[in-house]
């Protein structure tokens, strides 16, 4: 039989209607593929799934059903990995849950659960590390504005953090590595996708963007960071552990002083 190529939206509806297109299909030699990321395989046949979230609600049901809440959970971390090859990864263990009747979410000698779980995690502490990371500026139209670059996309699992912890505020948290963000108007909260000025460096807080009282802030937190460094205690190589390097032109308390 030949392979067949499934190519799906890039959404995680898109990838649970394929799951549904190879189940109802009894599909056994198939490849799950984000349109933009397609590769073109030899002796392959390629089909278009549209998203259908009737067929992926019935499929995250389903999991949610069979599988313990730690496997769906870290489904969802892994698929956001955008790892190459994840959603086949994810297929198989998907296909392994709804053989069996007992939990499988710690059945490690199975290659495909033991790779979500790896995958997932580092997702896991990705998100972490974006809710501690996160500066916000003020902007001249009194939005708190912050910018990321993370290696996996958890824009969507740092969500639920941001509108609890800044409530009474406007931000924007864009992930300018991907191209969207989040914008809360302290009432709704929406994904969005911004133009930015040519000139805009997103690393340097410019006065043709940012409010003036933000160099305050800022120069008040850089204050505070250095009187609370204790020289003689510094341990660069456990420091750059817990904050690593690739998120210091980020951090207001990283930057030359004002």
């Amino acid at each position: 039989m030949q392979n067949k190529t499934l190519i799906y939206d890039g959404t995680f509806e898109g990838f649970l209607s394929c799951v549904f297109y190879v189940f109802e299909y009894k599909l056994t030699q198939v490849t799950i593929q984000n349109e933009y990321v397609l590769q073109n395989a030899l002796f392959s046949e390629n089909e278009n799934i549209v998203t259908d979230k009737t067929k992926s609600d019935r499929v995250w049901q389903g999991l949610k059903q069979r599988a313990s809440r730690i496997s769906s959970t870290k489904i969802y971390y892994a698929f956001l990995s955008e790892q190459p090859n994840v959603e086949n990864i994810l297929l198989d263990y998907i296909q392994y849950i709804f053989k069996n009747k007992e939990k499988v979410d710690t059945d490690f000698t199975h290659s495909s659960v033991l790779k979500t779980s790896q995958i997932a995690k580092n997702v896991s502490r990705e998100k972490h590390r974006m809710e501690a990371f996160v500066r916000f500026r003020l902007t001249k139209d009194s939005i708190y504005f912050a910018n990321i670059e993370p290696d996996f996309n958890v824009l969507p699992l740092i969500s639920k953090h941001f509108k609890s912890r800044y409530a009474d505020q406007k931000w924007v948290i864009y992930d300018i590595k991907r191209n969207y963000g989040l914008y809360y108007d302290l009432q709704t909260l929406d994904f969005i996708n911004m133009d930015f000025p040519d000139n805009f460096d997103f690393s340097k807080t410019s006065t043709d963007f940012f409010a003036n009282e933000e160099f305050d802030f800022q120069k008040l937190w850089k204050d505070y960071f250095d009187s609370t460094n204790i020289k003689e205690r510094k341990n660069m190589k456990l420091h750059i552990r817990h904050v690593p390097k690739r998120y210091w032109k980020y951090l207001s308390e990283k930057q030359p002083n004002l």
